[in-house]
């Protein structure tokens, strides 16, 4: 049950945290990985230690998109966990960085969408986060454009039939994003987050990873949205 033997998966944004995380998974189990991203260096590094091919593409930029898919193999399985996204009030944060952050995670994938050779019932698996249901205050915009990605699943998941398109929507998790800040802001940060929550536990990529793969595994799956939040939704 728990095997991608034989199965080819490709990974957009595979060479840092949640992709990273999924791509180790999959090859675990068997499947032929590749990993796209944008910066070839990063991209050949990470590629030669977990073991996959690696292959440089920019998701916001759709004549890349169609190139490159009509150039590659049908794939079973297509994750896209690939985003550049900056955070802040409506009337703080410049609207080019806004438009930017809605260029890169939902267009990104939109173009992903409309180029993808997925084999009939293989997978389409996008990476949203749980700001689409839980909105926060200086997120607004992140919140909303997880929220437009969540719709966009749920729609290819009708038009894509019977390839099965589903949203894997996370909580907090301890990722590269987060590099920027102090260490010990940042342990302070994460240690605050998992005392609030039901799992007490702060979030990993691996975690994430774990709920993408049953997605792609499992063919009774479309169209959903799982949270992999630490019950931050309740919290």
């Amino acid at each position: 049950m728990f095997d991608l033997s034989g199965q080819s998966v490709l990974v957009v944004g595979g060479s840092s945290g949640i992709g990273r995380a999924t791509a180790q998974a999959a090859k675990a189990l068997g499947a032929a990985v590749t990993i796209a991203a944008r910066d070839p260096e990063k991209l050949a590094i990470v590629a030669a230690e977990i073991g996959v091919a690696g292959a440089v593409l920019d998701m916001t930029d759709n004549a890349a998109v169609e190139a490159f898919f009509a150039a590659a193999p049908v794939f079973d399985h297509i994750v896209v966990s690939a985003a550049a996204t900056k955070s802040g009030p409506v009337r703080v944060l410049p609207l080019e960085t806004a438009r930017a952050a809605m260029e890169s995670k939902f267009w990104g994938a939109y173009h992903i969408a409309r180029s993808a050779r997925i084999a009939p019932h293989g997978s389409l698996t996008l990476v949203t986060g749980y700001l689409s249901q839980r909105p926060s205050a200086g997120a607004t915009t992140q919140g909303a454009i997880n929220a437009a990605l969540e719709g966009l699943a749920r729609g290819l998941a009708l038009e894509l039939a019977p390839v099965r398109v589903n949203a894997v929507s996370p909580g907090l998790v301890d990722t590269p994003v987060w590099s920027g800040l102090a260490p010990g802001a940042k342990a302070a940060m994460f240690a605050q987050a998992a005392a609030r929550l039901p799992a007490r536990i702060t979030g990993q990529p691996e975690h994430v990873a774990t709920q993408v793969i049953a997605l792609l595994l499992n063919p009774y799956m479309t169209g959903t949205t799982s949270f992999v939040d630490g019950g931050g939704l309740i919290a």
